[in-house]
């Protein structure tokens, strides 16, 4: 059977959809492989958040085009962000043969059948055949809910929705994913319990706002949102000891909330909690609704609420009409919450966003943007760092996820904390296992340690 190479760029969500289509390919008795010069099918799963990420994809794609004039049958295309906001363009760009949107990927495998028959046949014409299938479609976000899991897999995503209506300002989701849609919790529970017995110890909730999961499908109950009532359900589950959950946002985290994190011991002890701003009028601009005092409220409450718990956020530097003034307020609340980490971005222009199409004169320079982007960055570390240090010595609970990602002689895991933590140990005994660890040395933002001798 033909043999596919998916590349995935981009976020969590992808990263999970990029996981269902393999398995829909497998299912179909095609083979997964890590070698583009070897596959027969070429798929990359494209990001649109940053123009980086799709003048990654394109030169990737570009890279690709050596290996059709030895395999004439081979098929290429993109699935995606991009796809979704580009369509048709693509194909004529980038010569592909399918391009596949947001709430397509349960077609791919199709398609690709497709294409194949059709350039084994010869039936392509000299104008070319390519499919584009970008266009809505009812109950997608309950098309991704299969998973291929490794040989001892210790943590796996799940998606819980699709789709955003928060309209900010910089930001192309809502047109590339489309509006919220949530799954049945009852079906979610299920997909987790799945995972649970064939080993999974921590699950991550994925949705582009998840903790505005369900309130547009599911009654709130007792008090308690769909997405409380979701981790509950998760909490439930045998086999499952670590929920995280991810991206949520500020005006998510309601009374029911923080006070989940006070009473389900299993949600993990990190939030990552996207601030954009520190600026007021930059949050106003932005069409983020909530002020950086309120911000500085919800980080409160909810350290209050997980003692202990650390607090990450993403933030914009350089946006349209960012005044010098205004990027040191944001300065000043990082040095006030003291993050445990941060996604810094510069402000990156996305057509067809309100922010693209704010006057040139509020468009910032992009050295203005860099030494932003490094001055924050400088700060982070420096407010960060610490905090890794102070855990030299002392004892953090792991969950072992196998090999390190840069060498297979050492294990590496996650504290609750989030922390990257490397040390040496045995694969077979300890991956997928809860460890008890002491941490021997802190470098830049990973903890380095040994099983204590007991």
């Amino acid at each position: 059977m033909p043999k596919v190479y998916i590349r995935t760029y981009g976020c969590q969500m992808n990263e999970r959809d990029t996981e269902q289509v393999s398995q829909m390919f497998v299912d179909r008795g095609y083979t997964m492989t890590g070698e583009e010069e070897a596959a027969d099918v070429i798929l990359i799963n494209t990001c649109s958040v940053r123009d980086q990420a799709e003048q990654k994809a394109l030169g990737k794609m570009g890279l690709m085009g050596q290996y059709r004039k030895a395999k004439p049958h081979l098929v290429t295309g993109f699935m995606g962000c991009m796809a979704q906001s580009r369509g048709v363009e693509l194909v004529a760009t980038s010569k592909v043969d399918l391009v596949v949107g947001t709430q397509k990927y349960h077609r791919v495998v199709d398609h690709v059948d497709g294409l194949i028959k059709a350039k084994l046949e010869k039936q392509m014409d000299e104008e070319r055949f390519s499919i584009v299938d970008i266009e809505e479609e009812e109950q997608s976000q309950n098309t991704i809910r299969d998973h291929t899991l490794k040989e001892k897999q210790a943590t796996a995503f799940v998606s819980i929705m699709q789709g955003c209506n928060m309209k900010c300002t910089f930001c192309i989701v809502p047109y590339t994913r489309g509006g919220e849609r949530g799954r049945p919790i009852v079906e979610i529970v299920e997909e987790v319990r799945r995972l649970a017995d064939r080993g999974v110890k921590e699950v991550t909730l994925l949705g582009q706002i998840v903790n505005l999961y369900g309130r547009h499908e599911f009654p709130a109950v007792g008090g308690k949102s769909p997405f409380v009532q979701l981790l509950e359900a998760v909490h439930e589950v045998n086999g499952i000891e670590r929920i995280r959950f991810t991206s949520p946002h500020p005006i998510g985290y309601k009374k029911d909330l923080i006070e989940a994190f006070t009473y389900l011991p299993k949600l993990a002890e990190h939030v990552h909690l996207p601030v954009q701003s520190g600026s007021n009028a930059i949050l106003k601009r932005m069409h983020r609704p909530y002020t950086r005092e309120k911000f500085i409220e919800l980080v409160a409450k909810i350290r209050a609420a997980r003692p202990g718990i650390a607090v990450t956020t993403d933030v914009i530097v350089g946006f349209p009409g960012e005044t010098e003034e205004q990027y040191l307020e944001t300065r000043a609340m990082f040095e006030e919450i003291a993050f445990e980490n941060a996604f810094v971005f510069r402000y990156s222009k996305r057509k067809g966003t309100p922010a693209a199409e704010m006057e040139e004169a509020m468009q910032l320079p992009e050295s203005v943007k860099e030494a932003r982007n490094q001055d924050l960055l400088n700060l982070v570390n420096a407010l960060a760092l610490p905090k890794y240090d102070e855990l030299v010595g002392q004892e953090v609970e792991v969950l072992c996820e196998g090999y390190s990602r840069y060498t297979d002689t050492r294990l590496t895991g996650r504290t609750g904390t989030n922390k990257i933590a490397v040390f040496d140990g045995n694969y077979e005994r300890h991956t997928g296992e809860m460890l008890k660890l002491r941490v021997t040395e802190a470098r830049g933002f990973t903890l380095y340690c040994e099983l204590p001798l007991r």
